[in-house]
């Protein structure tokens, strides 16, 4: 499976379980086994489970290999080895602890870019005419 192609397929799938603060790290240059490493965050044990099981269900629809899946168990940091591409999948509280962005964050992969909100055009309110002077105001007489 060609690397873009599962690179993509995993962010649309951490997209689709509403994964977030994806990035993903181009590491071809380091000297590791991978060449990217994508990391996303889960509200949730069970968010956390799921995004990592979508991650897998996409890859191998896509005719892709998983090579395994680590942490399920607890579900506070999922680790998706998919070959050429490692998914970390963690509780907020656990990604800043560990700080991974600072080990593999030499240089971003720049996503999909996202598409800006469209701005809707305020229409102005009509303006309110002014009360014509001189006639007295109406008043109902209640005795």
């Amino acid at each position: 499976m060609d690397l873009r192609k599962k690179q993509s397929a995993v962010v649309d799938a951490l997209e689709d379980v509403k994964g977030y603060d994806i990035v993903v790290f181009n590491t071809a240059s380091m000297p590791t086994m991978f060449e990217r490493v994508v990391i996303a965050t889960g509200t949730s044990n069970t968010q956390v489970k799921a995004l990592a099981d979508r991650v897998r269900e996409r890859i191998e629809q896509a005719g892709g290999r998983v090579y395994g899946v680590e942490g399920a168990k607890g579900g506070e940091w999922v680790l998706v080895d998919l070959g050429d591409v490692v998914v970390h999948i963690m509780h907020p509280a656990v990604r800043s602890f560990y700080n991974l962005e600072e080990v593999w964050g030499a240089k971003a992969v720049k996503l999909k870019a996202e598409k800006p909100a469209e701005k809707k055009k305020k229409k102005a309110a009509p303006k309110k005419k002014p009360a014509k002077r001189g006639a007295p105001a109406r008043r109902s007489a209640r005795r």
